[in-house]
Parts: structure tokens; C-alpha cells; sequence
């Protein structure tokens, strides 16, 4: 019994420090955004440590084997999903529009398994009480709900400020992100891709690779976000 319990306390002060270190290469996007891939790799991790410190009969080499190599996953997985826009599409939840104009989307609430309910309570969260005060409502890959309240409605109210209600309040697009077009993005602004590219080519992208991230807003103005150099940002007009 006595050695049964000293083999516990070894291993959690083994084991412990090492899934910390590990933890940390995983980087914050393990830790505090727990999309769902990252969510079952910790569920996996607290598996096998749990299971090694409880039994005193479980080698503690594969233990050690079986983190290292969920930790090597979890590593590539996400660099792929860097990388790989589409693969990380495949593996985690994409933002979704749930509420647009004060309007609830039903269709995209449904996709996403989430009922009026929960939305409701989210929104409250974010001191946002009644839905016709929002612009906008996205869920985020990580469950979190993003809101932009309309102008009069936001903090402070135009009506507390005894001033005109201002200019609404502006919102970026995705148009490119990582070099790859988003055809749903354009759709929705009223562009195409042969335009979007003519715009482009009159800034000197010839390559859309080049593009790190290229947004557009309400009023039409264009910003880029160039591969190479990320401090080279340039506004231009639609």
C-alpha cells in the first residue's frame, strides 16, 4: 500500500510538469479558445493522466508515450489548420451569422444546434437585453457570441448624449483570407471575382497568393493584408 502511494505522488510530480510544458507548445489557441478538435485532445490528455496516476499498475512509459504523441497531433492538426483553411474547416466550427439587422436567422440558428433560448442568454451576457438593439450577432468557432449593437443603441446612447443618432456603425468583410477568395463573401457584398481582381491588379496584386487578408466594408472600402509583410496595409476605394 505504502509503495502503491509512493509511486502516486512520483508520478503526479512527473507527470505534471510535463503536461504543463506540453500544454504550453500547444499554444493559447489550445487553452483559450477550446475549438472542438482542441477540446478532445485535452479530453484525451486528462484520459491518459488520470488513468496513470490513479493505478499504480499502468507503465508509466507508454503513459508518457501516448502524451507526447497526442501533444505531436494536436501540433500538426493546427498547423494544418493555418495552413489549410479548408482542412481546418473540416475539423472545427466556422463562425455563423445568427442574428442580422435585429432579425433572428433561423435557418442558421438550426445549423448549428443552438436553440432561441441560447442565443437569448448569450446575448444577455453581452448586455444586450433586446434583440432588436443588435446589428449583428455571430457565433464564433469557440461557442462565444460576438455582437455589434446598433449605433443609437450602443454605450453611450445617442439619447443620453442628447445628440443625433450617428452614421451606422461600419463592418469589414472577408474577402480573401490566406490567398483563397471567398465566393460567399462576394456574393453577399454584390462583387464578383473578376472585379475584385481588376481592383487588385490596379493596386499591383498580380497574385492573389500574395494576399494575406484583403476586407472590404459597408462602403466599399477595400483593405490588404499582403503574405510577405504584414505591415503593408493599403485602403482603397470601390
Amino acid at each position: 500500500m505504502a509503495t502503491d502511494i509512493t509511486i502516486v505522488l512520483i508520478r503526479i510530480l512527473t507527470i505534471f510538469p510535463l503536461v504543463l510544458f506540453l500544454s504550453m507548445m500547444m499554444g493559447k489557441r489550445a487553452i483559450g479558445e477550446m475549438p472542438i478538435f482542441d477540446f478532445l485532445i485535452i479530453l484525451s490528455l486528462s484520459s491518459v493522466v488520470g488513468a496513470d496516476i490513479a493505478d499504480p499498475d499502468i507503465n508509466h512509459i507508454p503513459t508518457i508515450t501516448a502524451i507526447f504523441a497526442i501533444t505531436i497531433l494536436q501540433r500538426i492538426v493546427s498547423t494544418l489548420s493555418i495552413r489549410f483553411r479548408t482542412f481546418g474547416k473540416w475539423i472545427t466550427f466556422e463562425p455563423t451569422v445568427v442574428i442580422e439587422d435585429g432579425k433572428f436567422l433561423v435557418k442558421n440558428i438550426r445549423s448549428i444546434r443552438y436553440s432561441v433560448d441560447d442565443i437569448l442568454q448569450l446575448l444577455r451576457t453581452k448586455g444586450a437585453f433586446n434583440v432588436q438593439d443588435v446589428e449583428l450577432a455571430i457565433i464564433e468557432a469557440n461557442g462565444e457570441i460576438s455582437i455589434l449593437k446598433k449605433p443609437a443603441k450602443d454605450t453611450p446612447t445617442a439619447s443620453q448624449l442628447s445628440i443625433s443618432t450617428p452614421m451606422q456603425a461600419d463592418i469589414t468583410f472577408p474577402l480573401i483570407i490566406d490567398g483563397v477568395v471567398s465566393k460567399e463573401m462576394l456574393d453577399y457584398v454584390g462583387l464578383n471575382e473578376k472585379t475584385l481582381r481588376t481592383q487588385l491588379e490596379a493596386k499591383g496584386v498580380i497574385q492573389l497568393e500574395e494576399v494575406f487578408l484583403c476586407t472590404m466594408t459597408r462602403g466599399g472600402n477595400i483593405t490588404l493584408s499582403y503574405q510577405t509583410d504584414g505591415s503593408r496595409i493599403s485602403p482603397i476605394q470601390h
